[in-house]
């Protein structure tokens, strides 16, 4: 029975030692329930990292808009509404990937982007960029189950199609792009995690276009060095491996064999045999707190990681954990700010960003030419 239905009953029946004894053992326990104490405790820990009395009076935006809960019907803020893909770049991209049997994270991920990034053409800003896609090699399974993941999962998925390199360095040479982005599930099954298979890729790749650039979004490999060493060195131009989150929240929002730490070592390790660039993304809206995004900002500068980008968490389902807060864009231009003010070599910050969102591919495009340029002409 609740509190307010208890009390109803207890007054109608007229007398005040029935009030007392029926009603005050229910006020002290709804009071002192654990639930109730930490949704109070949360509440003063977010009243503590507000703004203080001038930022409010100031009249600036707010940090974030709560999100409603799980089960309640809400429209989404303005800023995170995308359109329907369409456009015949986009069904061309989307009827070659199947006739080659791949499978893309643009898809399984239900990325926001798919139809800005396959159609290609001109942004809102005018500018032209062409039509890309970020290939997910090793299948569509994943042997890890990250909670904000929409990705497929089994403890044994199908093995791995041994015509796969070749196949995604003819699609990929078909397209004609100048930059590519190739990420994977978790194999945990395999000997040696897939990184043969990945590195196999990366050299097809490079054979069949020799100019094109590109970048692998890598597993953690569960911290083995020689599987690390093996995609590092597999001539790719970017090692990416994303954090996702920051410490506190790793351990409910990632897989139980995924670490923070772990996460912070696959990248440093990658620059310290060879990786030209290390990148790493963080999902913000998952109740981090801005001393927390600061810390794990100066944690990743620490182990010289160059570019960082920040999106908006968004549930993919029911099944997956909710989303705490919808941070606004005033929320991302302060941590872009932050972080560029830190020395990442690159930053992308915005609600729909994601990790291999076109923006930091056109950047990294231009960053790692004028590289190759500078280093000829020594």
């Amino acid at each position: 029975m609740s509190l307010l239905g208890a009390m109803f009953r207890c007054f109608q029946q007229k007398t005040s030692t029935q009030i007392a004894t029926q009603i005050a053992p229910l006020c002290l326990s709804y009071f002192v329930n654990s639930s109730n104490l930490s949704s109070i405790s949360n509440l003063r820990e977010r009243l503590a990292d507000g703004p203080d009395f001038d930022e409010f009076v100031s009249g600036e935006k707010s940090y974030a808009v709560e999100a409603p809960l799980p089960k309640e019907r809400a429209r989404k803020p303005e800023w995170l509404k995308r359109e329907v893909p369409q456009g015949e770049e986009f069904f061309r991209i989307k009827n070659k990937l199947r006739s080659l049997k791949l499978a893309t994270v643009c898809e399984e991920a239900k990325c926001p982007n798919i139809g800005e990034c396959w159609s290609g053409g001109k942004d809102k800003d005018g500018r032209n960029h062409i039509a890309t896609a970020t290939i997910m090699v090793m299948g569509d399974t994943c042997t890890r189950g990250c909670r904000f993941c929409s990705v497929k999962t089994s403890r044994a998925p199908p093995p791995l199609d041994p015509m796969e390199p070749k196949n995604v360095a003819e699609a990929v040479a078909e397209w004609g792009v100048g930059y590519i982005v190739v990420t994977s599930v978790d194999r945990d099954d395999l000997p040696d995690q897939g990184s043969k298979h990945i590195a196999e890729v990366v050299k097809e790749m490079k054979s069949k276009s020799p100019t094109l650039l590109v970048e692998v979004l890598s597993p953690d490999f569960s911290g083995d060095e020689d599987c690390i060493d093996r995609v590092a060195g597999s001539s790719l131009d970017v090692f990416a491996h994303n954090v996702e989150t920051v410490e506190r929240l790793t351990p409910s929002v990632r897989d139980r064999r995924a670490g923070w730490h772990q996460s912070l070592k696959v990248l440093a390790r990658a620059k310290k045999v060879g990786a030209k660039f290390t990148k790493t993304s963080i999902m913000l809206g998952l109740g981090e707190q801005p001393h927390e995004i600061q810390e794990a900002l100066e944690a990743l500068r620490a182990n010289d990681v160059d570019v960082v980008t920040f999106g908006q968490y968004m549930r993919p389902t029911r099944k997956h954990m909710p989303v705490v807060e919808y941070v606004t864009p005033e929320g991302f231009a302060h941590w872009q700010k932050v972080a560029e003010g830190m020395g990442f070599r690159y930053v992308a910050s915005g609600a729909l960003v994601r990790s291999s969102y076109r923006a930091g591919e056109l950047f990294l495009e231009g960053m790692i030419k004028s590289e190759k340029v500078a280093k000829a002409g020594q």
